[in-house]
């Protein structure tokens, strides 16, 4: 286990539980580090702490102690959702001890090569869809990180002959210092995460820590369609592949309306691809460049392309029926996501959206609403999604109480040929616990028709 075991007799402090916090105390401990663990949440109740503590890991839980500094660790490892303005990590800034999260150390045990895919949106699908094709080819991927399993679980096991396709996270990234992945994906760059990480350019600087690291012999697949991305890919010293949508390029991956094209030349015709929608078209370039170069043949990336729907809940086909189409697009919790929903369909769809309202404007979604023929309006936002439609021309918007309703008028109003599309462009938290038990209800809504 482990290209580097750097952590024996070190002094680690592990700052924050949950899923990520527990396993890299486990997994410190076990290279022989002397782990504390400091946990915000209180005593009772948390197993995680006891479990810890049963390895004979102390763990200090209710709050952070202002001196907890003063035992002289040499890291901290932060769970990812911890700020930075927190007052023991302002401390180790002051005292230059390191902040790291976990796939710094995923990175520093792992003997298998790591793909790392980042990105504001389409991080999950493309690291999805690559996994799918790795599998495929016989090239034993593992998953790992922010897609929900813990980086560095995964990490302590892989052997060189597999390949761990690996999500980041800004959160993730920021906690870096030696993370070199042998292939980088950065799939697109817009504002995120600003009450984290402060501003626009601190937050594209932690997601260029993607490649930060890499040298000539590594390689970095980024969106050549964005400008606002070019000072940080300057930077890299990786080999760099371009993906791009603006028709045929001369190197890296591009796609026109007919053909994707692998360094000028055809590779694979669009027409076999079953994955709907312009943006998930680049997270398919980012995924199968990053295939191409792990040496899996175009065979059998066409048979995962013509096959792979997307991931539950974004953009996931869920059934056809009676001359219907129904896709699931839960994950769609702004105006933004919807937008590029709306923008994969030129037949007629019947929307069903709105959900917590937090006063965003629906404007966005103007010039595509022409292909809406009506819109099932949910949740707290349905009096101002229906006045909203109304204006854009829409003949049919209506209120509705709950999923079931809106599934059953959608297909009640809806014609052969017609998408019926979930695609709230609002968070799910006024009538759901999150969007995945929103796009759960809607699924079985549909296989109750």
């Amino acid at each position: 286990m482990g290209k580097r075991i750097e952590f024996k007799g070190k002094k680690v402090l592990v700052l924050g539980l949950a899923k990520s916090g527990f396993a890299a105390a486990e997994l410190l401990h076990s290279l022989g580090a002397d782990v504390v663990v400091n946990d915000s949440s209180p005593e009772k109740g948390n197993a995680e702490a006891q479990a810890l503590r049963s390895k004979g890991i102390l763990v200090i839980c209710g709050g952070h102690p202002e001196n907890i500094l003063d035992r002289g660790f040499d890291t901290i490892v932060k769970n990812p959702g911890i700020p930075y303005h927190n007052p023991v990590l302002q401390q180790a800034k002051q005292k230059g001890i390191p902040v790291w999260t976990e796939i710094e150390l995923s990175y520093l045990v792992s003997e298998a090569p790591i793909i790392a895919i980042t990105g504001s949106n389409g991080k999950t699908t493309t690291t999805t869809l690559l996994y799918h094709i790795l599998n495929i080819g016989g090239k034993k991927p593992l998953i790992a990180g922010n897609i929900g399993t813990v980086a560095c679980t995964v990490a302590q096991n892989a052997i060189p002959d597999e390949v761990i396709a690996m999500e980041v996270s800004s959160f993730q990234l920021a906690g870096t210092e030696n993370f070199r992945p042998k292939i980088a994906v950065w799939t697109n760059l817009y504002d995120a995460h600003l009450d984290y990480h402060g501003t626009s350019e601190e937050y594209a600087l932690a997601k260029s820590k993607v490649t930060s690291n890499q040298t000539e012999e590594d390689f970095f697949i980024y969106n050549a369609d964005q400008p606002e991305m070019k000072p940080y890919i300057e930077r890299s010293a990786a080999r760099k592949i371009p993906f791009s949508l603006r028709g045929k390029q001369s190197e890296g991956i591009s796609a026109d309306d007919e053909m994707i094209y692998w360094q000028g030349e055809p590779f694979v015709k669009r027409s076999i691809i079953k994955l709907l929608g312009h943006h998930n078209l680049e997270n398919i370039l980012a995924a199968t460049a990053s295939a191409i170069l792990m040496n899996c043949d175009k065979e059998t990336i066409e048979n995962v392309l013509s096959s792979f729907t997307g991931v539950r809940h974004r953009m996931q086909f869920v059934k056809e029926l009676r001359g219907r189409t129904f896709y699931n697009d839960s994950k769609a919790t702004n105006t933004l996501a919807t937008k590029s929903a709306l923008s994969s369909f030129q037949s007629p769809v019947v929307l069903i959206a709105g959900g917590l309202d937090r006063g965003h404007s629906f404007e966005e979604l103007r010039p595509y609403m022409g292909r809406v023929k009506a819109v099932l309006a949910l949740g707290e936002t349905a009096d101002r999604l229906v006045e909203f439609a109304a204006s854009c021309g829409v003949q049919h918007s209506v209120k509705v109480g709950t999923m079931k309703e809106a599934v059953e008028e959608a297909f009640a109003i809806s014609q052969e040929g017609d998408q019926i599309l979930l695609s709230p462009a609002c968070a799910s938290w006024d009538q759901y616990p999150n969007f995945e038990e929103r796009g759960d209800a809607f699924i079985e809504a549909v296989m109750q028709l």
